[in-house]
């Protein structure tokens, strides 16, 4: 990873874990391309991934990291880790590597306790319709009688996709004693039992009060929450999409939203960026972020640590943490 980017993601914990365990070789500014700064870090030049690979055991990769190759792997002599101070694996690595006996790790359940935290602070937003009274204030009026915020305890919260953001964010609504329904094909009742949440199809998982996506970007994913299923979200209701923008027919969400009949945080968009009118911008009833649920100062510091904590027990006994890649589920991860 870049100077930068190690910045952003090693901790001074880590940084002691790294030169008591390893010998660490970082990437320089002659593996680099582009500027590096902590606004922008600068991207690993590919041709310097074999350099700095050679005669690894341990690859500690972040963004920017090229994608590795199985070359890489070619001669049965590879690193025998890869440590992703990051999210998705899927667009770095070959899966092929993973049937070479390869441990891979992914800092992604550490980021999901960030994106659940950004989800809970949405639904909070927006349920106490907060936004309008701040126009209001700012419009120079005062109390508003026109409309009163929600709670959010003991609602009926809809959770599309069993994934780590969504685990993140049932733990953070168990104070709330809120009646979870969750949609996910591959969500078992015992699982749902121990998660303290019930399984309910896509339809009767969008009537809630509360509908927050969590799915992975896959061919089954896209459009599932089509036009159809959002005119039947309740009114009123608060709707959160902190996952993948394809999923949500976006143009039929904004139009309800426009219309004052819904409520919608989103911070993942098809496109990305996206661009849209003056309307949608000035509606207060839609909260517009640039995909950072996943981004908190403390949550990026805490990434290289959680991926290599992991590594290190894997490489002592075998122990498979909670970032171990499992190959068995490649086809179905976010």
């Amino acid at each position: 990873m870049s100077p930068a980017r190690a910045a952003d993601v090693v901790d001074a914990a880590t940084r002691r874990l790294l030169d008591d365990r390893f010998e660490v070789v970082w990437a320089t500014e002659q593996h680099l391309r582009g500027a590096d700064s902590p606004a922008k870090p600068a991207a690993l030049d590919p041709a310097a991934l074999a350099e700095l690979s050679l005669g690894a055991d341990v690859l500690l990769t972040s963004w920017g990291t090229p994608t590795l190759g199985k070359e890489l792997w070619s001669d049965g002599a590879g690193p025998k880790v890869v440590a992703h101070a990051a999210g998705t694996v899927k667009n770095l690595i070959d899966p092929s590597i993973l049937e070479q006996g390869v441990g891979v790790f992914s800092a992604g359940p550490r980021i999901a306790w960030s994106v659940g935290e950004y989800c809970l602070a949405a639904m909070l937003t927006l349920a106490r319709r907060l936004p309008r009274f701040d126009g209001a204030i700012r419009a120079g009026g005062w109390k508003q009688s026109a409309f009163r915020g929600h709670e959010l305890a003991g609602a009926k919260v809809g959770i599309v996709g069993a994934s780590s953001t969504a685990r993140a964010l049932i733990t953070l609504l168990k104070p709330f004693g809120c009646d979870v329904v969750v949609y996910d094909p591959y969500l078992s009742a015992e699982r749902a039992a121990e998660l303290g949440v019930r399984t309910a199809s896509l339809g009767e998982t969008a009537e809630s009060a509360f509908l927050t996506i969590h799915v992975p970007n896959m061919p089954e994913t896209k459009g599932m929450i089509t036009r159809e299923l959002i005119a039947a979200i309740p009114d009123g209701a608060v709707v959160v999409n902190s996952s993948r923008g394809p999923a949500v027919d976006q143009q039929a969400l904004l139009e309800h939203t426009l219309s004052g009949r819904l409520y919608a945080a989103l911070d993942v968009y098809d496109p990305e960026p996206p661009t849209f009118e003056e309307s949608v911008l000035r509606a207060e009833n839609l909260l517009l972020t640039p995909h950072i649920a996943g981004d908190t100062t403390e949550g990026h510091l805490a990434l290289a640590g959680y991926v290599l904590r992991d590594a290190l027990h894997w490489l002592a006994d075998g122990t498979r943490g909670p970032s171990f890649v499992d190959p068995a589920t490649w086809s179905i991860a976010a």
